[in-house]
């Protein structure tokens, strides 16, 4: 369901759109799409050209417009500026969370708007940009550069939620329970990657390896709800996508890794049929399962080919490719 919420009557911003959202976008009037978000930004991203065509059949204009999170310069607030004063309103902005969508339209209205009826909009909308403020009374003429201050200062500082970034604060909070602790992650989710071997394996069923974040998130830790945008290691600073900035004292950097699909030709327009398949993917686990458990399926005996994965990964300290095959036979035994 779409979370619209409106910055002014002319345009309003969403979290992340999929393709059968635009339909209902056009039943709401809007008469233009403008998607912030750089194609390929996460795994789970739908594909911008899916929604373009949607806006097509809608008859809505698509326009693109990404910014990096976090790294909203200038030129991009000019770009945003200039399509504001040709685009036909109204206007549905999104990006992953909408905070993009929503801080350039702050920053692009500074000229014109009140600091304060900006904030107050955003703010209404459910977008809190008072780290903006500095930035946005420059670009209106009001203050002097924007500096970069931490307004909240942690001793421990760790940059992901993930099985290593939980891990690493559980076992600080073990030896020393009064360190203060902070975890910066966007998801709502936790995802347990090693169990998706298992689950290729027959072993453990796909839903078994997520839950929602806030339950798994050591107790005693401070949970950022945001994506890391940039790095100000001269200052012990962390910037967020909002704007806002974090201090620590240690930081800690666990984001984990996005594979590159595209670094083997034709990797990721076959994944998922003919047996091509990879465990590195949530959506793709199961389909390792109910490909490997039809009794003609045999390893491949080639040496040549016995080691590789379907995951691009640079070096390769063991060989796993093999494993969903060992895990599927004992899960075979297990049940005659």
């Amino acid at each position: 369901m779409m979370d619209v919420r409106q910055l002014s009557p002319f345009i309003s911003v969403s979290p992340q759109l999929a393709p059968a959202d635009v339909g209902l976008a056009a039943s709401m009037g809007f008469k233009a799409i403008i998607g912030n978000r750089p194609e390929r930004e996460s795994e789970d991203q739908p594909a911008n050209d899916e929604i373009r065509a949607a806006c097509e059949r809608h008859g809505l204009a698509w326009h693109y417009l990404p910014v990096v999170s976090g790294r909203i310069e200038d030129p991009d607030v000019a770009a945003f500026r200039a399509l504001m004063n040709e685009v036909r309103g109204p206007v549905l902005a999104f990006c992953r969370t909408g905070t993009r969508s929503a801080t350039l339209w702050a920053l692009s209205e500074a000229p014109r708007l009140d600091a304060e009826a900006i904030l107050r909009a955003t703010a209404t909308a459910g977008y809190d940009l008072g780290a903006q403020r500095e930035r946005i009374q420059a670009l209106a003429g009001e203050g002097g550069a924007p500096l970069q201050v931490a307004g909240k200062r942690h001793d421990v500082l760790i940059v992901g939620g993930g099985a290593g970034g939980q891990s690493v604060a559980s076992s600080l909070l073990k030896r020393q329970p009064d360190l203060d602790i902070a975890i910066v992650e966007p998801r709502t989710e936790h995802y347990y990657q090693p169990g998706w071997t298992l689950v290729g394996g027959g072993v453990f069923e796909r839903r078994e390896t997520v839950r929602p974040m806030a339950e798994v998130m050591p107790k005693g830790v401070k949970w950022y709800q945001a994506a890391a945008a940039a790095f100000r290691p001269e200052q012990q600073l962390l910037v967020l996508e909002d704007g806002e900035c974090l201090g620590y004292r240690i930081l800690v950097v666990a984001p984990g890794l996005q594979l590159d699909w595209d670094a083997i030709a034709g990797l990721r327009e076959t994944l998922g049929q003919n047996g091509v398949t990879s465990n590195y993917l949530f959506d793709l686990a199961p389909y390792t399962w109910s490909w490997c458990r039809t009794p003609a399926r045999t390893a491949p005996s080639s040496p040549s080919r016995r080691c590789r994965s379907s995951a691009p990964v640079r070096r390769r300290r063991r060989c796993t490719g093999l494993r969903p095959l060992e895990t599927t036979a004992a899960a075979g035994r297990s049940r005659g």
